[in-house]
């Protein structure tokens, strides 16, 4: 069995991945707020555990892992735009869960083992924060739940800060119902209008960090192998998630490793909706293609910061435009692949993909076998979900390269003709080829259009 090595935050280092049990390995990751379109940032997290999930089961086999990504259908955010559009919050969650769910489709990312509503679990919730109240974590003020964070002792440990550190500098809801800054709310009240659960404590709602813990626990037990999502969550959501569910459940880990992607920028700016610098997952597809924006996403290692630009979406592009020349709808699926190592390596997609273009090299002289390794492994990594024909059909719309760098690429071509480098010309045709741009020769002049 192939040994995966992972990037765990909780100990800042990259370990042996071994799991609690085997034949069922378990992964927990956070899913989205349904209140606006999934934007890029969150296709990254998207694209990066649906990889590990499709990893793992290569490694541990189809039927062995249980993945769950959990929508999150109750929240702030979601009844601020409600209001905001006069809309029902079933109006705006089930419009958004429709546009999160297609977006996955386009991304060619699995379906989870499991994707649980925030909404159908209140019970559990309810039940949680009880425990809580009543092994002396959590206090009541005003129909509010704390949880009280000094009662926890390993508080900080994920996010690798100290209390103190944690007051000055982190972003925590200011309430004077709280009796520590840090303090985080477990359930709060609900106005008349907004949606509402009857509680011992008030008519209200459970908060963010609660749902996750229970979800997990519900669908994976109190201790499980993976949990996952962007940086951003590692404070205050990971780590209020560990405090809450550690204390209530007696244990000294929530899950075993804690695995996070880097950032999404926009010209070297963190991508966000308050930043107003975001591109939605079905602008980027509709631009672009699915397998494009994917490809993108996994051109850089899930660890570091990926700047989102349209160089690096032409040259994914450009890529798959040639990898097609290999498709085949049949292959030897126990065809053995090497490079598959390159990704037990803390999920290593920049040396997988190079691996992918030596292999591509090889490929095309006629090598069936390793035509049939270069299938397999593009399919790996959720690439090749549709055959050549959609392909091409797929490509009308997308990205187009201007016409002066068409004109500057033609004018090199000419000049390379003029020397004599027919080898230079005939690349710089099949480059333009492969961008979808048509190059022909007519009487002394080029003329070329889009195909």
């Amino acid at each position: 069995m192939k040994n995966l090595k992972i990037s765990n935050t909780l100990t800042k280092a990259k370990e042996l991945f071994t799991p609690i049990n085997p034949k069922n390995v378990t992964i927990y990751a956070c899913g989205p707020t349904v209140y606006d379109d999934p934007h890029v940032g969150n296709a990254r997290s998207l694209v990066v555990f649906d990889l590990l999930f499709r990893v793992l089961r290569k490694i541990y086999g189809d039927n062995n892992v249980t993945y769950v990504r959990n929508i999150t259908d109750v929240d702030d955010k979601i009844i601020d735009i409600a209001k905001e559009k006069k809309l029902s919050i079933e109006n705006i969650t089930k419009e958004v869960t429709k546009q999160f769910h297609l977006a996955c489709k386009n991304l060619n990312c699995l379906i989870p083992t499991v994707e649980p509503k925030a909404t159908s679990h209140i019970e559990e919730m309810i039940k949680m924060t009880e425990s809580l109240i009543k092994k002396g974590y959590a206090y009541i003020n005003e129909g509010h739940v704390f949880f009280a964070v000094s009662s926890f002792k390993n508080y900080g440990k994920l996010s690798n800060k100290n209390l103190e550190e944690l007051k000055a500098g982190s972003r925590v809801e200011v309430s004077k119902l709280k009796n520590n800054p840090l303090d985080f709310v477990l359930w709060k009240p609900s106005e008349d209008k907004d949606p509402g659960w009857d509680s011992p404590w008030s008519r209200g709602r459970p908060g963010w960090h609660l749902e996750c813990s229970v979800m997990s626990e519900k669908y994976l037990g109190k201790k499980f192998d993976i949990h996952g999502g962007g940086l951003d969550l590692v404070f205050p959501h990971h780590e209020n998630e560990i405090a809450q569910s550690c204390s209530n459940n007696s244990s000294d880990k929530m899950a075993n490793y804690w695995v996070h992607n880097g950032f999404l920028t926009m010209e070297k700016e963190k991508m966000s909706k308050s930043l107003g610098n975001v591109v939605s997952i079905s602008s980027a597809v509709k631009e672009h293609n699915g397998q494009v924006v994917r490809l993108a996403l996994l051109s850089s290692h899930y660890k570091q910061p990926l700047d989102w630009n349209k160089s690096i979406l032409s040259q994914c592009k450009s890529t798959l435009n040639k990898w097609y020349n290999l498709y085949s709808e049949k292959f030897n699926i126990n065809e053995n692949l090497e490079c598959f190592d390159y990704l037990l390596d803390d999920l290593n997609t920049p040396n997988y993909i190079k691996s992918l273009h030596e292999l591509y090299n090889e490929a095309i002289n006629g090598n069936n076998k390793k035509r049939d390794t270069f299938n397999a492994a593009c399919r790996l990594i959720g690439l090749f979900n549709v055959n050549k024909i959609e392909w091409e059909k797929s490509k009308k719309g997308s990205i187009k390269i201007p016409e002066k760098l068409i004109q500057s690429k033609i004018n090199e071509r000419l000049l390379a003709r003029e020397k004599g480098d027919f080898k230079l010309a005939d690349k710089i045709r099949d480059e333009l080829l492969n961008e979808g741009i048509l190059i022909e020769d007519k009487k002394g002049k080029t003329e070329w259009k889009y195909k």
